[in-house]
């Protein structure tokens, strides 16, 4: 399915958005009923688990869900949305289309039901979301090793970094300091998969950060 936008303009807010995502999720044919179970929205992209039961006394089969014990099984979706001149988009995938967006908090992936095969798309999609939820937020003053070797815009590279922070106004903003060169770098969260913990340290200021800024005079 590709996008469907909204020309109205109704959908504006994260509530509009929310309420939206809700609608979709809840439906009845002649024998089941779907209905949203837990939604949950990272960056631009709502994750949904839906619920679907049988009205019509008709055990439910599916050649994708094992059925849970009440009789009913739960699904995954990712909506994909974005506004265009104003106005808002969605894309949905179900899970075993093999969705690229991978970020499902953990909390709603433990509502749907298990997989009948673990070579599906869906067991991948599952199994992705979990592999970035288990990427480490790190705290002021730990030392971390990557994975591998990560190379900056400027061409060089660095594997030890420790964690730390500047301020923009009132915002603390994450950043990292170089081992090798005292230099402070941004890191996404997808250059920390596969890093491990060399040191920790808990400190309530930023002691990296004061001297970064000490010995560049600033």
């Amino acid at each position: 399915m590709g996008w469907l936008f909204y020309t109205d303009r109704r959908i504006q807010t994260y509530a509009d958005e929310k309420a939206e995502i809700t609608r979709l999720c809840t439906f009845e044919t002649d024998t089941r009923r779907t209905t949203l179970v837990k939604v949950s929205k990272v960056g631009l992209t709502w994750y949904a688990a839906a619920k679907v039961e049988s009205i019509d006394q008709v055990p439910l089969e599916d050649r994708t869900y094992v059925i849970d014990k009440d009789g009913s099984f739960t699904f995954g979706a990712v909506f994909l949305t974005r506004y265009d001149d104003g106005c808002w988009g969605y894309k949905d995938m179900e899970e075993s289309a093999g969705p690229g967006e991978s970020r499902a908090p953990l909390s709603l992936l433990n509502l749907l039901s298990e997989l009948k095969d673990p070579g599906s798309y869906a067991h991948a999609w599952r199994q992705r979301c979990r592999d970035w939820a288990a990427i480490p937020d790190y705290a002021e003053g730990d030392k971390v090793k990557l994975a591998s070797p990560l190379t900056l815009s400027d061409g060089s590279t660095c594997q030890i970094v420790t964690a730390t922070h500047y301020r923009r106004g009132r915002q603390k903003r994450r950043c990292y300091r170089i081992e090798e060169t005292g230099s402070l770098v941004r890191l996404s969260k997808a250059s920390l998969a596969g890093s491990e913990l060399i040191s920790r340290e808990i400190a309530e200021g930023s002691a990296v950060l004061a001297e970064f800024f000490a010995s560049h005079n600033v």
